[in-house]
């Protein structure tokens, strides 16, 4: 018999998880590694981040996801958003601009390799390599990737006024189309957004190399190109998705029509991985309903947040879920039991919970294609907020 103590919750206390982690045998799941080996600290994080995502799929929620940083160059699209798309968990995704650029680099055959970060950057300017930290390509990826949106965006289905999840989609689709036709079996963050109904958002998309290509043709044809982007209705398409997300006029009845098993009222999860412009262009559209449009609005009910920045500088990207409830962007409930925000870098975090939620194959579900739902969601909230 064990000489350890046992922890017993007394009457009328909070029961307690004791920590006592057994020893590693090798056998493992990923599930049973996260939920019995992260016992405090950051792995308790880690583990409370599985957690809280585990139950924003189980619940059916859906799922509002940021990424910031080059995650695409170092190829996390590929290793761990695309498999949660294709899982239905991801149901709206709020990127950089840069990232769905750099996603193509792969797709039109070139490559990106390791390189030193404290090599020479004299050396590597000479070579015409462009670092990002410890990753390197040569500078005729960046100038055949501006050939191809050049050609793309000069195309009938993009001379109108669009929001960034329309001009995406129409992206998408081209993409998808070419990765078809060359039979590629490692697709695009891009096109696997349109085969699933994604909405792609980019909250700052004149700080990105696809813009920078929009400027050169607006110089160069101003009266014949005719794109656009529509900012207002930008942010107003993506309040709108959270609004129909939780309405009952909305992803309940339309649930119900579809034979889903929503069940309840229908909930919203942030899964934010890392911080800057996505994170708060995502979470926004909270307060422009509660309190720029006067509809209700609780705030995100499941809050993920896994960041490097420290919480106490002031900046954004650190918010965390108690601050963000003050403006509206989160729930109460959210902030006292079903929030997490690890401090931790994303390229070490999210394979360890992608791996742990892809190893139990009940957690897949059919995709909510959000951007299929757009005209009635924004149709929705036209009504809510006029009333």
């Amino acid at each position: 018999m064990s000489t350890r103590s046992k922890i017993r919750p007394k009457p009328g206390k909070p029961r307690v998880r004791p920590v006592d982690p057994p020893a590693l045998t090798g056998r493992e799941t990923p599930r049973q590694l996260l939920e019995t080996f992260f016992p405090a600290f950051a792995g308790r994080g880690l583990r409370e981040a599985h957690r809280l995502m585990r139950a924003s799929v189980e619940e059916d929620h859906a799922v509002f996801a940021t990424v910031s940083g080059a995650m695409t160059p170092a190829g996390m699209h590929q290793s761990t958003l695309i498999p949660m798309i294709e899982a239905g968990w991801i149901s709206s995704l709020t990127t950089t601009g840069a990232n769905l650029y750099h996603d193509l680099h792969r797709t039109l055959g070139h490559l990106i390799h390791e390189v030193n970060p404290a090599g020479d950057d004299g050396a590597y300017r000479k070579a015409r390599v462009i670092r990002i930290y410890d990753l390197g390509f040569d500078e005729d990826v960046l100038l055949d990737t501006d050939r191809f949106f050049c050609e793309l965006l000069k195309t009938k289905p993009f001379q109108r006024s669009m929001t960034t999840p329309e001009l995406h989609h129409e992206i998408g689709r081209a993409v998808a189309q070419i990765e078809d036709e060359r039979g590629l079996t490692r697709p695009s963050l891009l096109a696997t957004c349109y085969r699933h109904g994604v909405p792609l958002f980019v909250g700052a998309p004149q700080d990105g190399s696809i813009y920078l290509n929009v400027v050169k043709m607006e110089r160069e044809d101003p009266k014949g190109f005719k794109f656009r982007l529509d900012v207002a209705r930008d942010v107003y398409s993506m309040a709108a998705l959270q609004h129909w997300s939780r309405a009952k006029e909305g992803r309940g009845r339309v649930g119900a029509e579809a034979g889903s098993a929503v069940k309840g009222e229908a909930q919203a999860s942030v899964w934010i991985f890392g911080g800057g412009v996505p994170k708060n262009y995502t979470l926004q559209g909270e307060p422009l309903l509660s309190q720029i449009l006067g509809v209700d609005a609780r705030g995100f009910d499941i809050d993920v947040q896994v960041c490097v920045d420290v919480v106490d500088n002031g900046a954004l990207s650190s918010c965390s879920a108690g601050e963000g409830h003050t403006w509206g962007k989160t729930s109460i409930e959210c902030v006292e039991s079903k929030s997490v925000y690890l401090r931790t870098d994303v390229t070490v975090a999210l394979p360890i919970l992608t791996q742990a939620l892809l190893s139990d194959t009940t957690l897949r579900r059919k995709p909510m294609r959000l951007y299929d739902r757009l005209p009635e969601a924004l149709k929705l909230l036209d009504q809510a907020w006029r009333k």
